[in-house]
């Protein structure tokens, strides 16, 4: 069921990327967009169909399906629903409603239209945004970078192989020791990771393991799993052009530096698992990846490091939920990358989770890198008063990291694995 009724525009600007647009604008695209009703049951996309439009849900629920069987349920209202629903075209998933859902419906090409002519966002980086007018050619580009980031011209990374294999492996109930371990071993690099990582302070055990087999024993399918995904990271942070890998190694230094200080946190201020905790603080700048290899095309935003500064900032965290996304990662993972540098985000969950520990690693790690300008207090931070265990403030938790140091040069050590 189709038709044109509209929504109010606060309710319009609770979306992304639709709260960049004017009021003006939202009025326009109110006016363009439509409203579809699916019951039950019925299919509300088809896997690998390319149609041009973004579906927002804004009543109801869904179950996205991927060719491989995994499923995820969203529901309207939800962070999961604040952007268009399996955005990525061709689609990933078969869409379909399990209670009565609604949708607003946008053509890419119209919503790209009004991105390329929105305002960037007040967020005043050294006076960068609020001298230059909308009409500029750095607005322009910008805006047209986005846009070609949002309709799909813009090439995602793609999840290692082996980190995909594992994966599905690990995710079967009846899966053994010895598949999981043959799934390793089909790169002989991570196999070797494994092994060495299983002999180190970290995991070690009253005997080395001498084998792949024995490691996945000793750790268990979850650390495994987490493990082999973080050691195949490190290719996704290549890029055969000099000047580009120069941008790729500063990334990958960061992300190790707070994917280090997540493990520690989480295993001493937290019930979550460490080595989630580590990957989520390994992949939360996954999404300035894509803005990194794309800026190379666009001349005059890849020679203006500060308008390249800008563009990354603005773009990494959707950008970085939708590789998230795409990747089959729960939501978890996807709000730690979304939410990665937004001080005030407040979680709705009564327990500490990812995205907290990202927060609060990349604080401590802006502050130990002198990047303190700016930075909240950290009492003022809802990512620390969540991290209730141990009461943590500046000072107590300053004192936490300092005790654990060992224990992050470790993870260091871990993570530097050749």
């Amino acid at each position: 069921m189709t038709g044109r009724e509209s929504l109010p525009l606060k309710r319009l600007k609770l979306f992304q990327p639709l709260n960049r647009l004017t009021d003006d604008q939202l009025v326009l695209l109110a006016n363009r967009a439509e409203r579809r009703r699916h019951s039950p049951g019925q299919r509300v996309l088809e896997r690998g169909v390319r149609d041009g439009l973004d579906y927002y849900l804004v009543g109801g629920a869904v179950e996205l399906k991927s060719g491989d069987g995994r499923t995820n349920r969203i529901v309207a209202d939800s962070d999961k629903a604040l952007n268009a629903i399996a955005r990525l075209q061709p689609r990933m998933y078969d869409v379909i409603a399990v209670e009565a859902c609604e949708f607003l419906v946008i053509e890419q090409d119209i919503l790209n239209q009004m991105l390329r002519s929105a305002p960037v966002l007040e967020a005043d980086l050294d006076g960068m945004v609020d001298d230059r007018p909308d009409d500029s050619e750095e607005h322009r580009l910008l805006m047209e970078f986005y846009a070609e980031l949002r309709s799909n011209q813009v090439s995602l990374p793609s999840v290692p192989d082996v980190a995909w294999k594992v994966r599905r492996a690990a995710d079967r109930e009846d899966t053994t020791a010895e598949e999981i371990a043959s799934a390793v071993t089909a790169d002989p690099s991570i196999a070797a990771k494994l092994v060495r990582a299983c002999n180190s302070p970290l995991y070690r055990g009253f005997n080395d393991v001498r084998n792949v087999r024995e490691a996945v024993v000793r750790l268990g399918t979850r650390t495994t799993r987490q493990l082999v995904t973080v050691f195949s990271m490190r290719e996704v942070f290549k890029s055969k052009q000099p000047a580009l890998q120069k941008s790729m190694d500063e990334l990958w230094r960061h992300s190790r530096d707070v994917a280090s200080l997540c493990w520690v946190l989480a295993d001493n201020a937290t019930r979550v698992n460490p080595e989630e905790a580590l990957l989520a603080g390994l992949l939360h700048d996954i999404g300035a990846i894509p803005v990194l290899v794309h800026a190379e095309h666009h001349a005059n935003l890849h020679q203006n490091p500060a308008l390249l500064d800008h563009a990354v900032t603005e773009l990494r965290p959707d950008v970085g939920a939708a590789i998230l996304e795409t990747w089959g990662f729960p939501a978890t993972f996807v709000g730690a990358a979304r939410h990665a540098e937004d001080w005030m985000h407040e979680s709705n969950q009564d327990l500490p989770q990812l995205v907290d520990i990202v927060i609060v690693a990349q604080l401590h790690a802006m502050i130990g890198g002198s990047q303190n300008a700016d930075l909240p207090r950290f009492e003022d931070v809802p990512a620390y008063r969540r991290l209730g265990g141990l009461e943590l403030n500046a000072s107590r938790s300053l004192k936490l990291l300092t005790e654990a140091r060992a224990r992050v040069d470790e993870v260091h050590r871990l993570l530097s694995i050749h």
